[in-house]
């Protein structure tokens, strides 16, 4: 296997790290962890929050998740944020509370407190403070982060029970990247995940109000949650807006490896295709951060004219 760092070109920008950084947030349990990344030199960088998955694994689900993905976009000129959701086992917390194990609204609420206090934050972390492009802010979120980035798309979940309806849209983001999100209700027919996360029965992505990228593995199949094939793209085909599909050729739920380096989750792994689903939403987020950037439309006409391309998206 060739090296990681050459296979998704992190050797050649230094990236500095603060972690963690601690805020107080009112009504939550615990103190909000953050990790920051970003280039060491720089100015005017665009900001891109990472929300993690739920998943089995104590730190991978936590600002410790999602490495080569950070390490990706901080060396190529984002300052990266990574909260730790409350649905982290890390955490240890109370899973019977009325927001039950996923804690859907304090995750996108999460999101909220931080473009709230932006400035905080990054006047915490050394020599960042004015390096930022406040008005240029993305987010990424895989598996239950990619529900998460939907929510703040404007996606609505009920919660079963308190019968609270959740919708917390977020204008201030310029780019929203689901990959591996829940589907359908009418799809969630796996006994675990009826049984253990009812709430996903309350998702409706008919209210999504902002354009998104879904990213869909068309082997991502996890008889836990659905036995229908591609059930994980359903946002883009319910999403009432303007959006995209970018459809991964063979990838599983982990795309090759993007929740952590040589993690046990990962069934397809390949620091290659790690690589090409990073370049890929760096695509899409360029143009939809910069109206004249033609990247992402570039990456379609690619996909269009090679008879062995890796993907395929769809826009509408």
């Amino acid at each position: 296997m060739k090296n990681q760092n050459s296979v998704i070109g992190l050797s050649t920008s230094p990236v500095l790290t603060y972690s963690p950084l601690v805020m107080q947030v009112s009504d939550r349990p615990v103190d909000m962890h953050i990790k920051v990344s970003a280039p060491v030199s720089g100015t005017n960088l665009p900001i891109l929050i990472l929300s993690h998955g739920h998943g089995p694994s104590t730190y991978l689900s936590s600002l410790r998740g999602l490495a080569p993905v950070t390490e990706f976009f901080s060396s190529k000129g984002f300052i990266v944020i990574q909260p730790t959701h409350l649905d982290s086992k890390l955490l240890g917390l109370d899973m019977t509370s009325p927001e039950g194990r996923l804690f859907l609204k304090s995750r996108a609420t999460d999101i909220h407190f931080i473009l709230d206090n932006l400035d905080k934050i990054l006047a915490t972390v050394p020599g960042l403070q004015n390096r930022a492009h406040k008005s240029q802010i993305s987010i990424i979120g895989h598996s239950l982060g990619a529900l998460t980035a939907g929510m703040l798309a404007g996606a609505e979940v009920t919660n079963n029970v308190t019968g609270e309806t959740i919708n917390l849209a977020e204008p201030r983001l310029k780019a929203i990247v689901m990959i591996g999100a829940p589907g359908l209700p009418e799809g969630l027919n796996g006994d675990f995940a009826v049984t253990n996360y009812p709430i996903l029965k309350g998702i409706n992505y008919k209210t999504i109000s902002l354009p998104i990228l879904v990213m869909n593995g068309d082997k991502d199949i996890n008889l836990n949650f659905s036995s229908i094939e591609n059930w994980r793209a359903d946002a883009y085909y319910d999403s009432p807006v303007a959006s995209s599909l970018l459809t991964v050729f063979g990838a599983e739920h982990i795309y090759g490896g993007i929740s952590g380096w040589d993690v046990a989750e990962t069934s397809d792994e390949s620091p290659e295709r790690v690589a090409f689903v990073c370049e890929s939403i760096l695509a899409y987020i360029r143009s939809a951060m910069d109206s004249n950037d033609k990247s992402w439309k570039q990456l379609e006409e690619d996909f269009e004219n090679d008879p062995n391309a890796k993907a395929r998206i769809d826009n509408k």
